[in-house]
C-alpha cells in the first residue's frame, strides 16, 4: 500500500504477526483498563482474517514502528445475532502516541472497501460506552448504533453495537 501523510505506510499482515500481537497486547491492556476487566475475550484465530474472508492491517510510522490496527472478518447470520454478508471490525486501534493524525479513519475507509470488494453487504461492530472516541469516529463515518445487538458481549449493558451499509 502506498505510503500515506506523516511517513505512515498500511500493510496487509496476518493477525498472528508479531507487530499485530504487539499492538494486540497493548488494545487489550486499554480494554482492561476502561472496563475493569480482562479484555476482550471474543475467540480470534488468524485464519478469520485471510482474504477473501477478512483482512488485517497495521499502520507504519516513518520508523518503521507499529502504530495502528484494524481488521474485519467474515460473518454470515449465527446465534450471536450477526447477518447475512456481514463484515465484522475487529481491533481498531491507535497507539497513544500516534492518535490525531487520522489513522483510525483511514484504515477503516480500506477496511470497508476491502470488505465490499470482497462482497460483504454490512459492516458491523461492538464497542463499549467507555470508548466515546471510537464510537465518535463510527458515528461521524456513517455508523448507527443498533437495537439489535451482536457479538459475544450482547447481552451487556455497556455494549455498543452499531452498523453501515456497505453499498456497491
Amino acid at each position: 500500500m502506498p505510503n500515506e501523510p506523516h511517513g505512515i505506510q498500511l500493510r496487509t499482515v496476518s493477525y498472528d504477526h508479531p507487530d499485530a500481537v504487539k499492538l494486540n497486547d497493548q488494545v487489550q491492556l486499554e480494554y482492561a483498563q476502561r472496563y475493569q476487566s480482562e479484555g476482550d475475550m471474543t475467540p480470534l484465530d488468524p485464519a478469520m482474517f485471510t482474504p477473501p474472508r477478512g483482512l488485517y492491517l497495521l499502520a507504519y510510522d516513518a520508523t518503521g514502528a507499529p502504530v495502528a490496527s484494524g481488521g474485519w472478518r467474515s460473518h454470515e447470520a449465527n446465534d450471536e445475532g450477526y447477518a447475512d454478508g456481514d463484515a465484522e471490525l475487529k481491533r481498531m486501534y491507535v497507539v497513544p502516541e500516534a492518535r490525531g493524525l487520522g489513522l483510525a479513519r483511514r484504515i477503516l475507509a480500506v477496511l470497508e472497501e476491502d470488505a465490499r470488494a470482497a462482497g460483504r453487504t454490512r459492516m458491523a461492530l461492538e464497542t463499549g460506552d467507555q470508548q466515546p472516541e471510537a464510537i465518535a469516529l463510527y458515528l461521524s463515518s456513517g455508523y448507527t448504533l443498533t437495537d439489535r445487538k451482536f457479538g459475544l458481549y450482547r447481552d451487556y449493558d455497556s455494549s455498543r453495537c452499531m452498523t453501515k451499509p456497505l453499498l456497491p
